[in-house]
């Protein structure tokens, strides 16, 4: 599984716009020469995010996005769930019943899921449920000891300055 680029950027996008103040916004092109991307593919993903209630966006000078609820509300699988979907990443097409050793007439075996498929699907769903765990918040907490203070308050400034 690979989860496109877009899914790292509103990760990453989320986790600053944490840091804006309540009664301002950061905008697309900011957020953008921060992370180093190109602006025109970041929006698609602002605008995922702003389509599931994640993220609040206004027009203007002063314009741009913020998160639309507290850090704590926000999980990693809101944000990715916005920008993939939420369909399971493992697809069953049923090729065991292609299989010419397998009975056609298995009624059983065709009622239920396949071993690989409970596997695949029991995986997905532990993978969901960490990401649901982690929130923006948690982020926020790990980068205080991940990050030196003088990185941190360059962040901050940085968010200050351009929002």
């Amino acid at each position: 599984m690979q989860l496109r680029n877009q899914v790292e950027w509103a990760l990453h996008c989320c986790g600053i716009l944490a840091g804006v103040p309540d009664d301002r916004y950061l905008p697309t092109k900011a957020l953008a020469e921060f992370h180093g991307v190109p602006k025109e593919y970041l929006s698609k993903a602002l605008q995922a995010l702003s389509q599931a209630g994640l993220v609040e966006s206004t027009l203007g000078p002063s314009g741009g996005y913020r998160l639309a609820r507290p850090p704590e509300a926000i999980s990693f699988l809101d944000i990715v769930e916005a920008v993939e979907g939420k369909a399971s990443t493992f697809v069953c097409t049923n090729i065991r019943f292609n299989n010419p050793c397998v009975p056609t007439d298995d009624c059983a075996a065709a009622s239920r899921p396949c071993a690989i498929a409970r596997v695949m699907w029991e995986a997905d769903k532990a993978w969901r449920d960490r990401l649901k765990a982690t929130t923006l918040a948690d982020l926020g907490k790990t980068l205080v000891t991940d990050l030196d203070e003088a990185t941190r308050d360059r962040i901050a400034d940085w968010v200050q300055t351009h929002s």
